[in-house]
């Protein structure tokens, strides 16, 4: 049994396909399958239902491949410590960006990150969050960017930030009147929406909770975005209003800022965090892309207040 045949069982396991494997691993197809043949026959067990498609794993096969995480994940540990006792901090980092954080966190990280640590190779991608916690199980990527608390096991959180969610009305609304805002001024007859599977849509429905089936009741249509900035956009041009992270809003011009209403307190926040697998063990590496992070976020976002409700990620569908 070699690491490399476990590196490969866990890739066939992940994709359904020997061909996608072999392409992840780099390595022929043949080879692929040869090296997973020869462990079946080493262990005298059958990992893989070949004759379905898409290949099937065994139930054998599922805790071998479990089991096979967890040591590849420790073998990571050997390179995390010699990553530890070097001066210089090198390797291979995979993050995934939820797409109501991405733009505007994104731009400044990869050029201030690049500067500090030229000698990593951050990869980044754009995920929601459902894709982001099958990627880390699957050992896709070492990280994701995104809202908590999350409460899934298996998964390890290392809150960043809270960012406040404010609200932003279109021209005439009577909410504009108030400096302030409640949930009872977002009327969710006339309110844009991120589409089901964004975590912002769901905190929405979670801090208007007590009027929900309201929601776009009144339209002779129903929209829903899956960008933050087009809600803007439909607000300028439909009416309405939405409800927006604050970092959305930084550079608005003194007009839109104009009809941008704060919440009363309790403040409505997402809590912004990095998540891990349970096993991951890239933690120099991680701690920098933290400290990276934290010096792009504006410091009333850092400091913890009690004023705040964080607001949940799950929510009824409708």
């Amino acid at each position: 049994m070699t690491i490399t045949q476990l590196e490969y069982v866990v890739a066939v396991a992940t994709y359904k396909s020997f061909v996608a494997a072999a392409e992840k691993c780099f390595v022929t197809q043949p080879t692929l399958s040869m090296q997973i043949q020869k462990l079946e026959d080493e262990l005298g067990v059958k990992f893989f239902d070949r004759n379905k498609h898409p290949i099937a794993i065994t139930a054998m096969g599922e805790a071998i491949v479990d089991q096979a995480r967890i040591i590849l994940a420790e073998c990571e540990k050997i390179n995390e410590l010699i990553q530890s006792q070097q001066t210089t901090i090198s390797g291979t980092f995979k993050l995934a960006v939820i797409p109501t954080i991405a733009p505007y966190l994104l731009p400044g990280l990869l050029e201030t990150y690049n500067k500090a640590y030229p000698d990593v190779k951050l990869l980044v991608r754009e995920m929601e969050t459902g894709q982001i916690l099958s990627a880390l199980r699957n050992n896709e990527i070492d990280a994701g960017l995104l809202s908590t608390p999350l409460n899934e096991s298996g998964i390890k959180e290392y809150p960043l930030f809270s960012e406040p969610l404010v609200a932003y009305f279109a021209e005439g609304e009577k909410a504009l009147k108030k400096r302030t805002v409640t949930p009872e001024d977002i009327a969710l007859d006339r309110i844009w929406l991120l589409n089901e599977g964004h975590c912002l849509r769901n905190q929405v429905l979670d801090l208007c909770s007590d009027h929900v089936e309201k929601l776009q009741a009144e339209k002779p249509y129903r929209y829903e975005s899956s960008n933050v900035e087009t809600l803007r956009k439909m607000v300028d041009t439909n009416k309405g209003m939405t409800v927006l992270p604050e970092f959305a809003t930084f550079e608005f011009s003194e007009d839109r800022m104009e009809r941008v209403r704060y919440f009363e307190d309790p403040e409505p926040v997402r809590e912004i965090s990095l998540v891990t697998s349970g096993h991951f063990v890239k933690l120099t590496l991680l701690q920098t892309i933290m400290d990276s992070i934290l010096k792009l976020v504006p410091e009333k976002m850092r400091v913890q207040k009690s004023n705040r409700k964080v607001l949940r990620i799950q929510s009824a569908k409708l």
